[in-house]
């Protein structure tokens, strides 16, 4: 079926005339008669029958326009929307960790739409996982464009930028042993049970690296995914743990104490898939998140 046939059909019919509906689409009247010819042979049933010097539609032409009108709607929505993809306007999906959701990854995200008042963007935020492993997977489904989160090793398909950090603390409840204390050494938390993030989250592998270069270990006795989660069950006695320092400490009962000599850090990295087409305003929107972000500054 032709396209084109189509949209003759379609100003015949809301023309109900063949002179002034080959004038509007400006081809001759017998180009059009062929057409609307051509579309009744496919379907087997005649579209029009004549009223006097007019065209009205027939049943089966009142019911095959509604869906030929729907039709050449949604292609011309279609094409709208491409055409404003392709000038930088559309859509970004963007999923970060909940950590960052307070007021890191928002920023990026108002002042890219201030920066570009001419343009209509529009954000979808995904959250709700709050796992690295899961932001990952969906950037290599599409089914985020762009992504915050940390870094996971074994994934060749996405590209990894550093653009924050955070610090690693301990924190113990408040009648831990070593809740007396500042600062303290990696080592010295190995005597302790401690609660662990889960083999699934993107804190495992840096919490595990971080003791394997300082030549320690650690018993872990509870593996939690979330650092809120887990400094909840700090706070209530459960055990202690080495987490991201993060403003939710401080509203809880537990003790923080920053680590000596650590020289170790968690990175947030932007992400987006290798192998994926990115739209201009998604890259225009990675671009603007990279000059706007410093690997050295600290999130809290």
């Amino acid at each position: 079926m032709n396209l084109q046939h189509l949209k003759y059909f379609d100003v015949l019919a809301r023309e109900q005339h063949y002179t002034r509906s080959s004038k509007l689409l400006n081809v001759t009247q017998p180009s059009l008669s062929n057409a609307i010819a051509s579309l009744e042979s496919e379907l087997g049933v005649p579209l029009f029958e004549k009223k006097g010097r007019n065209v009205v539609l027939t049943k089966p032409g009142i019911i095959f326009h509604d869906y030929v009108s729907k039709t050449l709607n949604m292609l011309d929505t279609g094409i709208d929307t491409v055409s404003k993809i392709s000038k930088g306007s559309g859509y970004i999906s963007f999923a970060f960790l909940p950590i960052l959701g307070t007021r890191y990854a928002p920023r990026f995200a108002s002042g890219f739409i201030k920066a570009n008042p001419e343009k209509e963007i529009e954000f979808d935020f995904h959250t709700s996982s709050g796992i690295t492993k899961e932001i990952i997977e969906g950037i290599k489904s599409m089914k985020y464009d762009i992504g915050i989160c940390s870094y996971l090793p074994d994934e060749p398909t996405i590209e990894f930028i550093p653009v924050a950090n955070q610090e690693l603390v301990v924190i113990t409840p408040l009648d831990h042993p070593l809740a007396q204390f500042d600062e303290v050494y990696l080592e010295q938390t190995q005597p302790f049970p401690q609660i662990g993030f889960s083999k699934n989250s993107g804190l495992r592998s840096i919490i595990d690296s971080a003791f394997k270069r300082n030549n320690c270990t650690y018993n872990i006795v509870y593996e939690v995914t979330v650092d809120q989660v887990i400094a909840g069950l700090v706070s209530e006695g459960f055990a202690m743990a080495v987490v991201p320092d993060m403003g939710v400490l401080e509203s809880l009962p537990l003790k923080k104490i920053r680590l000596k000599n650590l020289n170790w850090e968690r990175y947030f990295y932007l992400v987006t898939n290798k192998e994926a087409y990115l739209t201009p305003v998604v890259t225009h929107f990675k671009e603007y998140v990279l000059a706007h972000s410093d690997p050295q500054e600290t999130i809290y």
